[in-house]
């Protein structure tokens, strides 16, 4: 058979540089896409230069920038002028609050001399009346004078971490938007139930409980006697101290305080103490009852 020739392969050439810088230089001359090229071209020659070619148009545009420049200097013009009369008006409502607040303050402080003048006053009273023993008895019933003795200390605090909603006893019905704060209701139970065990005289947080004491709130605020408390809330109570603190926790409203405790997280402590000492009450005003006398009585 006859030999066939061998097939060589051609060289290929290699890729000239001059096409890919002439594809480079052809892209930077001509940035533009011809198409924007073309147009702004036509706007060239028609000579739509973005002005306005007319003179009314000229005028009206002239006439639009003045009125906006005034504008804007007549509002600065009146910032000016009204800027001391505000920085005087509300200089003269800081002057007038500190009048008011000084005022305010001078009839706190009158209005205390004279709690403590009649305070003062009942109390000299009472220790002359005939009857020293019932005289004293009156005093500690009434609030009025400072008592000390055997009884039970009971602190009643917020949960470390309130918690909101709850369809759980012993809350459920009270409308209470977040079950681990301590409210003035259940404070009012727990004064209730230390009254009810046998409690002869209380306090809150130093503040002394008298027949007419309330006990309400104001937004998140405990008030007793229109004074606010903070938590945790101390509250002391003289009276037979084991025996007291056993009648309190058997009772309804001492179950009531341990199932906020164990359900709500709020946090309570008692203990029976030896000596305990109260304050008397800031003052005790009656402003209805008049002590009956036996004169005119048959």
């Amino acid at each position: 058979m006859p030999q066939q020739p061998p097939i060589r392969s051609t060289p290929t050439r290699p890729s000239r540089p001059d096409a890919s810088m002439s594809l480079l230089t052809n892209v930077m001359d001509h940035s533009l896409d011809d198409g924007y090229a073309e147009a702004a071209a036509r706007k060239k020659a028609a000579g739509d230069g973005g002005l306005p070619k007319t003179l009314r148009a000229r005028l009206g545009l002239a006439l639009g920038l003045v009125l906006a420049a005034l504008v804007v200097t007549v509002g600065a013009a009146q910032a000016r002028v009204a800027a001391p009369v505000v920085a005087k008006e509300r200089e003269e409502l800081i002057d007038r609050i500190d009048r008011e607040s000084g005022t305010a303050d001078k009839l706190e402080e009158s209005v205390d001399r004279l709690r403590d003048d009649v305070t003062t006053r009942q109390r000299e009273a009472l220790k002359h009346t005939g009857d020293s023993g019932q005289a004293d008895l009156v005093g500690i019933l009434s609030g009025a004078v400072e008592v000390h003795g055997p009884g039970v200390k009971l602190v009643v605090n917020d949960a470390k971490e309130a918690t909101t909603g709850g369809d759980g006893n012993p809350r459920e019905t009270s409308g209470f938007s977040d079950t681990g704060r301590v409210r003035d209701r259940d404070m009012q139970r727990v004064v209730n139930g230390l009254w009810q065990s046998g409690a002869e005289a209380i306090s809150i947080n130093g503040q002394r409980l008298t027949a007419l004491s309330a006990i309400r709130a104001a937004g998140d605020a405990i008030l007793v006697d229109n004074k606010p408390l903070v938590p945790p809330y101390t509250v002391l109570a003289v009276g037979d101290g084991q025996r007291l603190s056993t009648r309190f926790q058997d009772s309804a409203d001492g179950l009531y305080l341990h199932a906020l405790q164990e359900n709500y997280g709020i946090r309570t402590a008692i203990s029976a103490e030896d000596d305990l000492r109260l304050p008397a009450a800031p003052s005790v005003i009656v402003r209805t009852a008049e002590p009956r006398t036996e004169k005119g009585t048959s």
